[in-house]
């Protein structure tokens, strides 16, 4: 019986399965570490949000999303020295354009990943050395829930 509901999974299914293991040991290392969780899963939401896979997925995820930590910290910075400039926007709608603008850019084509990395910059209250390690760690994890949910995949249809 459970050989033949193995043999009915999709692609999806395997993936999820994987998917659900690999982020719940992240989630419990994450904790144990110290380290930022939902910033782990914020890198990993990117890599499969760029709709790419391997190592052109992981630039994807990676470049962007260092990048917009970057920019907020730029943001959050330049509203401590300027702060009328923050409460009107105006430093917000700045770094909103170079963020839109860096997109036409390789290395920076994903503006979906750039705009995860700003916002999370500011839910992370600028700690940004720990997001940066948990975005990275995080795009790993993407990495990998994508490689083992292959694996599991073609190990069960190939019986």
């Amino acid at each position: 019986m459970v050989k033949n509901m193995m043999k009915k999974i999709t692609p999806l299914g395997a993936l999820s399965i994987t998917t659900a293991i690999l982020c719940g040991i992240w989630a419990y290392v994450a904790g144990v570490a110290g380290l930022i969780s939902w910033a782990g899963f914020a890198g990993c939401t990117t890599y499969f949000a760029s709709g790419e896979h391997g190592i052109v997925g992981m630039r994807k995820t990676l470049f962007p999303n260092l990048l917009g930590v970057l920019l907020g910290m730029i943001l959050i910075n330049l509203s401590a020295i300027f702060p009328l400039f923050g409460e009107l926007g105006i430093w917000c709608g700045i770094i909103t354009f170079v963020m839109c603008m860096s997109s036409n850019f390789k290395l920076f084509d994903f503006c979906p990943g750039i705009f995860m990395g700003c916002f999370t910059t500011f839910a992370a209250n600028g700690q940004w050395k720990g997001l940066v390690l948990a975005l990275v760690i995080g795009a790993f994890l993407g990495i990998a829930c994508d490689y083992s949910g292959m694996w599991l995949y073609k190990a069960i249809r190939k019986e």
